[in-house]
């Protein structure tokens, strides 16, 4: 007798190819989760009334390597770094706040970070803090129909305020991008204390970071 297969009772089909987004998408990423918010999540319990949707810190940035499924792939490009000015190849990484998540994001800009996923499809994706799991999404009908995020926080009931929020994904977005510091063994005691704000906004992402 030959063995079965199962196969899941739903998978979800490959989306067609992202296209590259050529501007800055935090606008349109703003009026996204608005329209969102307004139709379907205002109501419900979990939400935190302080926070309104905001689009955090977005930039181009190419990286050394994209792990998809947790699997090593090199990239063609060198160390992680922002796109340059007079070449703005890379994709688009940032945060975004809503009053039921803080996430990470990472949508098409024609550079080596983003890979086309199936909805739900988790990827591991190289940065200066150590390789982070984003989780891939699409809705056709959306402004943004593709788009890649990192669970910060959800819900994000600890904030207070929306500046608190934007401090918190500010943050996160710096120790994602920012290199580590490599103290000098010969420094002086006050130049070990000013690394220790960079081993903090480090440990601030550790929790997402995979070895």
């Amino acid at each position: 007798m030959s063995p079965e297969f199962r196969k899941p009772a739903f998978e979800a089909k490959r989306p067609p190819p992202a296209a590259p987004i050529t501007d800055n998408p935090g606008q349109r990423l703003e009026a996204m989760y608005l329209q969102i918010w307004a139709t379907s999540m205002r109501e419900l319990p979990f939400v935190n009334a302080a926070l309104s949707v905001e689009a955090v810190g977005f930039r181009r940035w190419r990286s050394a390597s994209i792990c998809p499924s947790g699997t090593d792939t090199p990239a063609p490009t060198g160390e992680g770094e922002a796109a340059s000015r007079s070449e703005p190849s890379g994709d688009w990484v940032g945060a975004v706040i809503t009053p039921w998540f803080i996430n990470l994001f990472l949508l098409p800009g024609g550079g080596n970070l983003w890979s086309d996923q199936c909805p739900g499809q988790r990827c591991h994706i190289l940065f200066p803090v150590g390789p982070l799991e984003f989780i891939a999404d699409h809705d056709p009908a959306a402004i943004i129909p593709s788009y890649q995020y990192c669970p910060l926080f959800a819900p994000p009931s600890q904030f207070a305020s929306q500046a608190a929020a934007r401090a918190a994904a500010s943050a996160a977005l710096e120790a994602m991008l920012v290199p580590p510091t490599v103290p000098d063994p010969g420094s002086s005691s006050g130049d070990v204390s000013a690394a220790k704000p960079d081993s903090a906004r480090r440990a601030f992402l550790r929790r997402f970071a995979r070895p």
